[in-house]
């Protein structure tokens, strides 16, 4: 497995409210996006990231034996985050009303060739396979519903200015509602998990573009950043790869 990640508060925005998270030994790597007045955001997306990571320290990931042990766990995970996030926006009056996304990728070793992943909001998973990129995570936004229900293009939601608008967070309600995925990988396959910074600036064929190039993970995620800094740079950028190798099949 090789892996690459990058972050960058954008040309627009004078902090940086995403955060994110590689424990690779663990095979667990998490993104998350804050949402929030003040600094709120920022508090929202660290103390999620940091919750998952904590999780996952003490609950041993290699226990995990069938896919539903899997799901559970991530799911308990999630909640987990939006308690804390909850709770740390009762304790501090500044921070009431902070809110972020979050999508998590779990590779275990040897398992099935599967990959897994849980997301909350708007930020998105991905896995390229040869020249065609696959969106894994559906997003939870207001335009999103209008999309599937067939009252805009997903053309039109692009130009909307409540485009951003999610309807699920981590810290907006007591009990959060996270979407579980299970997917099939092979060697070579790249997987992205990122924030709406880079793919709202980032046409998809420019995904595709970059992520077929023959460089590291780490050089990949420095352009995917910079491009979106190039055709806008509107929000804050964040994008984590993963190279699925040979070393990580089961055969």
């Amino acid at each position: 497995m090789e892996v690459g990640f990058k972050t960058d508060k954008g040309i627009r925005r004078s902090n940086n409210e995403d955060a994110f998270f590689v424990m690779k030994e663990d095979r667990v790597f998490i993104v998350a996006d804050g949402v929030g007045g003040n600094s709120s955001g920022e508090i929202a997306s660290r103390t999620t990231v940091n919750s998952v990571a904590n999780f996952v320290e003490e609950h041993p990931v290699e226990v995990l034996k069938t896919e539903d042990e899997i799901r559970n766990y991530f799911l308990d995970c999630i909640a987990d985050a939006n308690r804390r996030v909850r709770d740390v926006a009762r304790w501090h009056k500044r921070n009431r009303g902070m809110a972020t996304t979050v999508v998590a990728a779990f590779v275990p070793y040897n398992r099935e060739n599967s990959l897994y992943i849980v997301n909350v909001g708007d930020s998105r998973a991905y896995v390229l396979r040869e020249n065609s990129l696959e969106q894994i995570t559906e997003d939870h936004t207001y335009v999103n519903t209008l999309v599937k229900a067939g009252i805009i293009t997903k053309a039109e939601a692009m130009e909307r200015d409540d485009k951003n608008m999610i309807t699920r967070a981590i810290g907006a309600d007591d009990v959060v509602e996270a979407d579980f995925f299970s997917v099939e990988i092979r060697k070579g396959d790249i997987v992205l998990i990122c924030t709406d910074g880079l793919y709202s600036e980032v046409t998809e064929p420019e995904l595709i573009a970059h992520l077929t190039q023959d460089k590291s993970m780490s050089e990949i995620c420095a352009e995917l950043v910079e491009t979106a800094n190039l055709n806008g740079g509107s929000d804050n950028i964040t994008a984590i790869c993963i190279r699925i190798t040979e070393e990580d099949i089961y055969e």
